[in-house]
């Protein structure tokens, strides 16, 4: 493809000519956010996710939030409620995610990318892959990337670096502790702008407060049955944000909601 300015954004086959592979063009630039896939693929449409009746249940009964919450503006940053659904899997090789609004439409997803061969094998035969680097990107309903959140590799205490596609630094998710709930301090240009705070010893659901420790958010994670928690690696989440934020705290508050999974996932599957 010949690009030039009037060529709209979207998933293009890699101008470098690598096979099977789609390069993201912001409208006036390549980028170097890529997806596998043959050209004519519309790569930016989402999966088709659970019904909408399964979302709104999932933040009506499960989450706990009723009718009556405020309608948003339709993205990522707009909404006050964001279900965040991982699909599931009997073998989980990479982190992949949709997003809904509280009534089910879909608003963006979040991919793992990155990842090579031998972190897929170490992910498949042990846990190992939980000590190495990962990465994601945070993307709209056409699939743009706003966010990237890398989890530099750990042993104890994870740390989530969250930046926009160019590199550019919105902030750092730090965890406090390993041994009881577990907090995590939000960090923006050095300074502790808020904390994410565990509210059970399994961190299943958490508070997500600002600087004066003040409740601005919360995570809940909704119930999917037993036989699902225990024989798949899905996790829901609900995020519900209390009021208007501003940045970079908004950006770090919505990145969240991945982070607490990526950062705390563990083999065993418990019940609370």
């Amino acid at each position: 493809m010949t690009t030039h300015n009037a060529t709209p954004a979207g998933w293009y086959a890699d101008p470098q000519g690598t096979p099977h592979l789609l390069r993201w063009w912001d409208g006036a630039q390549w980028t170097q956010h890529t997806h596998p896939g043959q050209p004519g693929q519309a790569a930016q449409q989402p999966a088709a996710g659970p019904p909408p009746e399964k979302i709104q249940r999932q933040v009506q009964q499960q989450a706990g939030l009723g009718t009556s919450t405020p309608q948003g503006g339709g993205t990522l940053f707009t909404e006050p409620v964001l279900v965040v659904n991982q699909k599931a899997k009997l073998i989980e090789l990479t982190n992949e995610y949709s997003v809904f609004d509280q009534h089910g439409r879909t608003i963006g997803s979040v991919v793992q990318v990155g990842q090579s061969t031998l972190k897929k094998v170490a992910r498949f035969v042990s846990s190992f892959d939980q000590f190495m680097t990962h990465r994601l990107e945070i993307r709209d309903a056409h699939g743009q990337p706003h966010l990237v959140m890398t989890r530099p590799a750990k042993f104890m205490k994870s740390k989530v670096l969250v930046t926009r596609p160019d590199g550019q630094p919105v902030g750092e998710i730090h965890q406090q502790n390993v041994i009881g709930k577990i907090n995590f301090a939000i960090m923006a240009q050095g300074q502790q702008v808020g904390a994410i705070k565990a509210e059970n010893w399994r961190a299943w659901n958490f508070a997500i407060v600002d600087h004066t420790d003040r409740e601005i958010a919360r995570i809940t994670k909704t119930w999917e049955g037993l036989a699902k928690t225990m024989f798949t690696t899905a996790d829901n989440y609900v995020l519900q944000i209390h009021q208007q934020l501003p940045e970079p705290l908004l950006s770090l508050v919505v990145a969240t909601a991945l982070t607490v999974d990526t950062a705390l996932k563990q083999d065993a599957r418990g019940f609370g």
